[in-house]
């Protein structure tokens, strides 16, 4: 559903400064009916590659085919095979979602009959029928952004590119809008998403490309990119300021392959053996006099691989 190769957007602030690389060579590979997922922190490229693919910015240099078309050669007939969701959304909020839904449907070619139930099939398919006629000021941050989803499925795309579907939106209007994405999913729409969260790249995605600074930096099923990640780790809590001071001092350690400050507080610590490694933290932390507030012990995550690839944590990056 896409290839690309080598795939790069440049921006110059002036002919003679030196240009500044979004991406920086992006190789994909995304087949029919799959949930890709690019993962990774703001401004490692990610939405500047979804704004390549959907041909609202030209690469600098690379090819690609979208949905079966030259994303150079043929943009009118890469937009009429795709649905674009972005991560500002786009409705107005003094409409109305059922005129939202029409307006996008008649865009498309559809008579106004033909948009109409269209619409209509939507809100019901995305449990909005209920406030189809209320104005979207009015709206949950949850409903408007599915209906986001649902004005990309107007024209029965074949691949929905979603950037960032659920930046902002709150624990459980994020678990609403993961419902919708599955679901389209499993209607047999390609889906390919941004995000910068663990989280949803691990349960949403069947593969994930791991972003940083414009480059392809981990490639695979969230599985696999884990099992590349050998041991455990131990999350510790500790006093404020206490992560920076100790993390060479357990660096140092036989049974210590690694030891990164996550933030102020807390000291990720990987190791071979984690049930072993445990003890020997404690006693270590204890004689460095720095209490421990609380311990997990965890198997590898998303972030490690990402820390593991990029060398820095994915939330500090």
């Amino acid at each position: 559903m896409i290839i690309t190769h080598g795939l790069r957007r440049e921006f110059r602030r002036s002919r003679r400064a030196e240009p500044v690389v979004a991406v920086a060579g992006i190789d994909l590979h995304v087949r029919p009916g799959e949930m890709f997922g690019l993962l990774g922190p703001n401004g490692a490229g990610k939405s500047t590659t979804m704004r390549m693919l959907t041909t609202l910015l030209p690469p600098t240099a690379g090819s690609a085919t979208v949905a079966g078309h030259d994303l150079l050669c043929e943009r009118a007939a890469v937009r009429r095979r795709i649905g674009y969701v972005a991560q500002g959304g786009g409705t107005e909020p003094a409409e109305t979602a059922r005129a939202e839904l029409v307006m996008q449907g008649r865009v498309f070619g559809m008579s106004k009959a033909e948009a109409l139930a269209r619409a209509d099939q939507l809100l019901d398919r995305l449990g909005l029928a209920a406030a189809a006629d209320r104005r979207l000021g009015t709206w949950s941050g949850g409903m408007r952004r599915r209906l986001d989803i649902a004005l990309g499925l107007v024209h029965r795309p074949a691949l929905l590119l979603l950037d960032e579907p659920t930046t902002g939106l709150d624990p459980a209007s994020r678990a609403e809008v993961w419902a919708e994405i599955r679901a389209v999913r499993e209607a047999g729409t390609t889906v390919l998403l941004t995000t910068h969260y663990l989280e949803e790249a691990d349960e949403l995605c069947d593969r994930v490309a791991i972003i940083d600074r414009g480059t392809v930096v981990g490639l695979g099923t969230p599985d696999e990119l884990k099992s590349q990640v050998a041991g455990d780790s131990i999350v510790v809590t500790l006093p404020p300021g206490t992560p920076e001071l100790v993390a060479p001092t357990v660096r140092a350690q036989q049974w210590c392959r690694g030891a990164d400050p996550v933030d102020d507080r807390v000291l990720r610590v990987y190791v071979a053996d984690g049930s072993r490694a445990v003890s020997d933290l404690l006693r270590l932390l204890d004689s460095l006099s720095a209490p421990v507030v609380s311990l997990t012990l965890t198997r590898p995550s998303l972030d490690d691989v990402f820390l593991t690839a990029t060398g820095h944590p994915l939330a500090a990056a």
